[in-house]
């Protein structure tokens, strides 16, 4: 069976986007892997099938580069819903996820806005296998009396996130350090790992190793995560624009109803046909 999709990004975060609606795709993760290898197959950051749903324009499902399936992706959200949107001339949908549904509106050309709800902040909601007060937990890199890194914000945005505040942000040190905090028995479910540099209270330079994808140039549910954990120790104001790698992503925790709204572009690759 030859199955076509359509390669995109979201601010450099890509994706190959398969349509499910008539047609169940279930590949194993053997061949996720060999599809995401950069090398040999399509590369991508995560695949994701856009499924038929009873209560939303469609359900999107979403696996990382290693096989494993995940809750929801936030850039992925913006592209599939600007699929959606072409796709029946509509100005917003309603796409559902294994986090719960979500809302897509076009804000510009090939520029989405999603609703990405509201922050889940307490411990047993991100989850943490330990209680603790999830503004700044007990976790830590290097020695006891001299941490390289210590006390992150945890926040779930659908999806597990820690967010350490620090400068460096170079690739050898955010993936020694991503790699060793992904699977801390700390985290039951893994753990997206943002290192964010605050550079105004407007502006957060955010650079994230991916639970499941390793470093990506973008992480949609990583920049909610950091702009909510930044706002919690006073150093944003609500509504800030978080630059990563493959661009610059708008982030508003709304105060009138605690939702996190996030503005970001769309982009087409290109097009092509899966074997299976």
């Amino acid at each position: 069976m030859i199955r076509p999709f359509v390669k995109m990004n979201g601010a450099g975060n890509d994706f190959v986007v398969v349509n499910a609606l008539e047609q169940p795709f279930r590949p194993t993760e053997e061949q996720i892997r060999s599809l995401a290898d950069r090398a040999s197959g399509e590369g991508f950051d995560q695949l994701i099938a856009i499924e038929p749903s009873d209560s939303a324009d469609a359900f999107m499902r979403v696996w990382n580069a290693d096989g494993s399936m995940v809750e929801t992706c936030g850039n992925a959200l913006r592209c599939v819903g600007w699929m959606l949107m072409e796709a029946n001339g509509a100005d917003r949908v309603t796409i559902d996820t294994a986090a719960g549904p979500t809302t897509a509106v076009r804000a510009g050309d090939r520029r989405v806005t999603v609703d990405m709800g509201r922050p889940r902040l307490d411990w047993t909601q991100v989850p943490l296998s330990e209680e603790m007060d999830t503004r700044g937990i007990e976790l830590q890199l290097g020695p006891i009396d001299d941490p390289v890194l210590h006390t992150p914000g945890a926040v779930s945005m659908g999806n597990p996130h820690v967010v350490f505040f620090t400068d460096r942000q170079d690739d050898g040190f955010v993936a020694g350090s991503g790699s060793l905090v992904e699977h801390h028995p700390l985290f039951p479910e893994g753990v997206n790992v943002g290192f964010a540099h605050v550079l105004d209270r407007d502006r957060i330079r955010l650079r994230v190793w991916e639970r499941g994808a390793g470093l990506t140039r973008a992480c949609g549910t990583g920049a909610c995560a950091a702009q909510v954990a930044a706002v919690r120790r006073g150093l944003t104001d609500r509504k800030a624009t978080v630059v990563v790698d493959g661009g610059e992503l708008v982030i508003d925790w709304d105060q009138a109803n605690d939702h996190v709204l996030m503005t970001g572009p769309v982009e087409i690759e290109r097009t092509g046909a899966l074997p299976f």
